[in-house]
């Protein structure tokens, strides 16, 4: 596949643009080419499901459902993960039948413009899969308006979103929208403290704490917190912060100016309120340029603080303590997101209980992060809706019509025949 042969290439490219280590872009190369074969495997199965009957209660009749393409769609991507979430939207839109216009980040669009590229070497018709780059609110905005798009699936933040669903509402176009996160990761008093702890760190600082779905709200269990808090600070110690193409670095750059700024004025913010930055917050002092964030852990936090409410979208981590297990629900669910969280337990019910009750559209028990483009993904409240991946990614870029057939030989009798 042409992917694959690009990977190098491609992976190197990715991190350049938008700044996560290198192994991390390797990674997500792998992930894209998984993902394109997945529904590669499920175009090849929709032949099949087609003419599904449908059970009537009335033998005088036969129903069976056609699913049919929906269309052109619009499919806007972040910065953070430029090709891959390229691929989540792509993937399953050509596999539904669809022609689709992919809108890159501004901040990052070289990948994608490769994609198009790699599209031109196999030989994809022409007009089926158009790259779009530039500004959200000239490109992003016409495609969100344009008569002829036929549904817009968004990644990004909840302000855009509200932009573009108010645009696509004046010509009744269908959304799909996965926005941003403030996820939660409970941690209870009977975990192994250092497997605990690193997928503490990995679900808030991987990808230089650029996910929508990171676990940026840390809720540990009083009696564990103390001894928590001290292994969390020497694992984020061991953190290699480094130019993201040198070997073993961890963590990287903010993707622009802008966006570090805006993380650094979350962690002023944090200290102005009343809040204690137990471990980092500053450039590192190894580091004089680029737009590096130590991993930030902020201890001392109320509900009521912006640290708590808001997404940054940076390296940050924010800590409260519970006492109760109704305490620790209650505190993950303060939130207006709803996109991931994770609880971490070896009580196998208490976890399952914790599942259920979390209002996210994805739950990591025991983990955090961990994505596989079979399952579903998505969010709830202000983190969107609709779900990317799985067959459920396919279903969201197909449009479903009913057929029903009269099959008697019989006259219907509704109305009194004429007279003859």
């Amino acid at each position: 596949m042409q992917i694959k042969e690009r990977k190098p290439v491609l992976a190197k490219l990715e991190t350049v643009d938008c700044g996560k280590p290198l192994s991390e872009s390797e990674a997500d190369m792998d992930d894209v080419v998984g993902c394109f074969e997945y529904y590669a495997d499920l175009a090849e199965g929709l032949d099949a499901k087609q003419k599904a009957p449908i059970s009537l209660p009335m033998k005088t009749f036969k129903s069976y459902v056609i699913k049919e393409p929906i269309g052109v769609v619009a499919l806007i991507v972040p910065w953070n993960y430029p090709l891959l979430m390229a691929t989540w939207k792509v993937a399953p839109a050509l596999a539904a039948g669809c022609a689709a216009i992919l809108k890159p980040s501004e901040l990052a669009s070289v990948t994608c413009l490769e994609l198009g590229e790699v599209c031109r070497e196999v030989d994809l018709p022409a007009g089926v899969l158009n790259i779009l780059p530039g500004l959200g609110p000239e490109a992003g905005a016409s495609l969100a308006s344009h008569p002829h798009v036929d549904k817009i699936s968004f990644t990004g933040s909840t302000v855009t979103a509200v932009k573009i669903m108010t645009a696509a509402a004046q010509r009744v176009k269908p959304v799909t929208l996965e926005l941003g996160g403030k996820g939660p990761i409970v941690v209870f008093e009977d975990v192994d403290i250092d497997k605990a702890v690193e997928w503490t760190i990995f679900g808030c600082f991987y990808t230089n704490g650029q996910i929508c779905s990171a676990t940026s709200r840390l809720i540990v269990h009083e009696s564990i917190a103390a001894e928590f808090l001290d292994r969390l600070v020497k694992w984020s110690e061991n953190i290699k912060i480094s130019d993201p193409l040198e070997e073993g670095c961890k963590l990287g750059p903010i993707v622009s100016r802008g966006q570090y700024e805006k993380v650094m004025n979350f962690i002023s913010n944090a200290k102005s309120e009343g809040a204690t930055i137990l471990y980092g917050g500053n450039r590192p002092k190894h580091l004089k340029k680029g737009f590096f964030v130590e991993p930030t852990i902020i201890t001392d936090v109320t509900t009521s603080m912006q640290i708590w409410r808001e997404e940054v979208f940076g390296p940050v981590l924010c800590v409260k303590t519970f006492t109760t297990e109704e305490e620790a629900i209650e505190l993950a669910n303060d939130t207006h997101y709803g996109l991931g969280g994770a609880v971490v337990s070896k009580d196998r019910e208490r976890c399952d209980r914790v599942s259920k009750l979390l209002q996210n559209g994805a739950v990591w028990v025991n983990c955090s992060q961990p994505c596989f483009c079979q399952a579903p993904f998505g969010g709830t409240k202000w983190s969107g809706f609709g779900r990317e991946l799985g067959e459920w990614g396919l279903e969201s870029y197909l449009s479903v019509k009913q057929v029903t057939e009269y099959v008697s030989d019989e006259q219907w009798g509704w109305y009194q025949p004429p007279k003859q």
